[in-house]
Order: C-alpha cells, then structure tokens, then sequence
C-alpha cells in the first residue's frame, strides 16, 4: 500500500442531468459504486467519498465497502466546498497521509490501473502533481501532494483543482488517458456510453 489516499468527490445534484448521475446503472451496478470500487482495488487508502445531494438515494449504493463517508453540508455552494470537505476528512483520518488522488464519480472508464500508474508516475518523479491526461488537457484522477493541500482548500465555488494544475505546470507529470475524456453531465451522454460498450 502507498502513502496516498483517495478522495472521490460524488457531492454534486447532476442538474444537467435532471436525475443523480451517482446511481446511473453502468456494468450491473451504479456509477458510484463502480468508481469507488476502483479506488478500493488501488495500493490508495483510505478512500474518502464526498457526498452532498442526493445523499439518502446514494449512500446505500456504497454499503459494505472498505470507505469513509462524509457530508458535505455546503454542497450547493460547488466543488470547492467539497474538495475541502474531503480534505479535512482525510487528513483527520490519515494525518500522515503524503499525498491524495481526487477523482470525480462520473468517469466510468477510471479503472484501478489507471490509479495504480498515477502512483508509480508519482513515485518514479519528483512531481508535486501527476495529472491524467485527455483531449489535449491535464484533468482528474490527479494526484496532488500534501504540500498543494492548502491551495486545494482555499479553491472557491465551482472552480475545481484544474486551476491548481494550471498553475503548477512546470512541477506537474501526466500519464495518458484517452477515455478520460468520456464522462457523464447529460442524459446524450449516458446514451453514447451506453453504445461505446455495445
């Protein structure tokens, strides 16, 4: 096991959507369930889910798995508050914690390889950031280390941790991640993954 947690952040209401993204079926079992599945099978522990909208239709779908659930009560307010959320847990549970991998609920295609080559990525360089990479852009699952925890926390509204990236290029490595590029904000979208595994 490495020295890296996960945090998963599943807090959003998926208005695009119109229905939680969280419990679409997706392989015999709901989206979230699938990704954190995932993050179990990774060397990553432990694993923090960020939940917020939705939370009594979502939070039986995680039973029975090796997590840690929190609420984020300000949900409403964007993905900041939840990136804090998940980093307050995770530091009080983990205190020794060297690094976390944030991941979002609604990549269908992150698999515990993909986790597990970001840690080996992190571990072989001296990056401050391993980012995946799709469609000409570095995203999430990202791994960011303890250092950037503070500019995690002090990200605002809806900005996410793309801004931290950005603004640490040149300390940041990335491993390719075609289907990354492949989430779930629309019903069309649900669809075409839908067909991509026909």
């Amino acid at each position: 096991m490495s020295n890296i947690g996960i945090i998963i952040l599943a807090a959003g209401a998926s208005t695009r959507l119109g229905q939680p993204k969280q419990i679409l079926a997706y392989q015999g079992k709901s989206l979230i369930r699938h990704i954190t599945e995932a993050a179990i099978n990774s060397q990553c522990r432990p694993v923090v889910v960020v939940l917020g909208a939705y939370v009594e239709t979502i939070e039986p779908h995680l039973r029975n798995l090796d997590i840690h659930i929190v609420y984020n009560q300000k949900w409403s307010t964007g993905m900041a508050s939840s990136i804090r959320c998940g980093l307050n847990a995770i530091e009080a549970i983990a205190s020794e914690i060297e690094a976390i991998v944030l991941m979002l609920c609604d990549q269908p295609f992150v698999s515990s390889d993909l986790i597990n080559q970001l840690v080996t990525r992190y571990q072989a360089t001296n990056s401050m950031i391993v980012a995946s990479e799709y469609a000409g852009i570095l995203g999430v699952p990202t791994i960011f280390h303890k250092t950037l925890f503070s500019e995690l926390a002090l990200l605002q509204d809806d900005i996410g941790a793309r801004k931290i990236i950005r603004q640490h290029y040149s300390n940041c490595s990335s491993i390719y991640f075609a289907e990354g590029v492949i989430d779930v904000d629309t019903l069309e979208d649900y669809e075409q993954l839908h067909k991509h595994h026909r």
